[in-house]
């Protein structure tokens, strides 16, 4: 192509790309709630926290809900973390906020 001289010498790029299925992004979650905003903001904080990507999508009319995608490899291990941080409850929150704002 015009674009990639490399291609165009027969030259191979060092970096392959990804063309699996584990890259593709899936729905972790759904909802058309009026909290969905906070709840899809406090989904992605735990995921970012674990280093898990992930994207927020929403309608073009935010009553209409907010999504949260990550990685379909990613996918169970980002269930997992969620229903973890559930099962802790704000207690856990407040204290590894508390933690996180005082370094030891």
């Amino acid at each position: 192509m015009a674009q990639d001289p490399e291609q165009q010498d027969g030259g191979q790029d060092s970096a392959q790309v990804d063309l699996s299925h584990g890259l593709d992004m899936v729905s972790l979650y759904d909802s058309q709630a009026v909290d969905s905003e906070s709840v899809a903001d406090n989904i992605r904080g735990v995921l970012e926290s674990n280093g898990i990507e992930s994207v927020m999508e929403r309608t073009p009319y935010a009553a209409l809900g907010f999504r949260v995608l990550v990685a379909r490899a990613d996918l169970e291990r980002s269930n997992a973390l969620i229903a973890e941080a559930l099962a802790a409850g704000p207690e856990a929150a407040a204290e590894a906020e508390a933690q996180s704002e005082n370094p030891q």
